[in-house]
């Protein structure tokens, strides 16, 4: 491992997060999501509320958008659409279980000025879209295979102006791009290679020469599920591994405990969507 004595410098940043009120696992639309494990909602809402607290103590703003009764899964809010610029592509979910959280988000922006387009084709928001607005002029990142249609590439190209990278997502265990690839700052990312065809993995290789690549320990404890301002990286507790590699690239870990969550297949970034104005 290369230690790097390279100074990062953190950039304010504004979220929206919906608190896992009504979160369970009702039904199993991933290979993590278990009906025979139980989830304690109480213990859910201490560590989303921790979370929260933590990226305000950072300086950031959080957005809170109201849980909904039907939709235990919309405590992922970055599912819910992508935002870069000001514009918001909104989702459409891929399950029916889903589908009408799309409305809720859709309202949150309306209701607060946003520039909404609504999308025709089937995708996850920040599930399956990240944005490194350094990179090569910058660019939007998206993967597929499995929740989001490579349609809806091309379709938030066209929206939002940015050249969209298409990555080809393998293995089901990491059925989103935010489980296996995150923005660490605005030039650089961090990802699991496993969790790509080779082509995209050569494609990844040739844009970011020095992007950090983790193990199956790291993504295998939901560590790759992370939020970065670019130099605090928010992360699974239980990502000690990737917590060490990126202290040594000169970021600061901020490891939260997020174990009832996780049972629905998600961490740190799933419940955090990044407005960019």
């Amino acid at each position: 491992m290369v230690f790097v004595n390279q100074q990062r410098v953190p950039r304010k940043r504004t979220y929206l997060m919906c608190p896992p009120e009504h979160f369970g696992v009702e039904y199993a639309i991933n290979p993590w999501m278990d009906m025979s494990v139980p989830v304690d909602p109480d213990l859910a809402v201490k560590q989303w509320d921790r979370l929260r607290e933590t990226l305000v103590g950072l300086g950031h703003t959080v957005h809170v958008l109201p849980a909904q009764p039907g939709l235990p899964d919309m405590v992922f809010a970055a599912n819910g659409a992508f935002v870069v610029d000001g514009t918001v592509y909104g989702a459409r979910f891929k399950h029916e279980q889903r589908t009408a959280e799309a409305a809720g988000h859709r309202a949150f922006y309306e209701s607060q000025g946003w520039h909404f387009v609504a999308p025709t084709e089937t995708n996850e928001g920040e599930g399956d879209f990240a944005y490194v607005p350094d990179a090569h002029g910058g660019l939007i990142l998206a993967g597929y295979g499995f929740r989001t249609d490579p349609a809806a590439h091309a379709e938030a190209q066209e929206v939002l102006g940015r050249p969209v990278v298409s990555l080809r997502l393998v293995d089901p265990r990491f059925y989103h791009l935010d489980v296996a690839l995150a923005a660490l700052d605005d030039g650089n990312i961090v990802y699991f290679p496993g969790a790509f065809s080779v082509a995209s993995q050569r494609v990844l290789a040739q844009l970011f020469p020095d992007a950090v690549l983790a193990d199956d320990a790291d993504v295998l404890a939901f560590g790759l599920n992370l939020v970065s301002d670019g130099y605090h990286v928010v992360l699974n507790s239980e990502a000690t591994g990737l917590a060490h590699k990126l202290a040594a690239m000169g970021y600061q870990p901020v490891p939260v405990e997020l174990t009832e969550v996780r049972k629905g297949g998600g961490s740190v970034k799933c419940c955090i969507a990044e407005l960019r104005d």
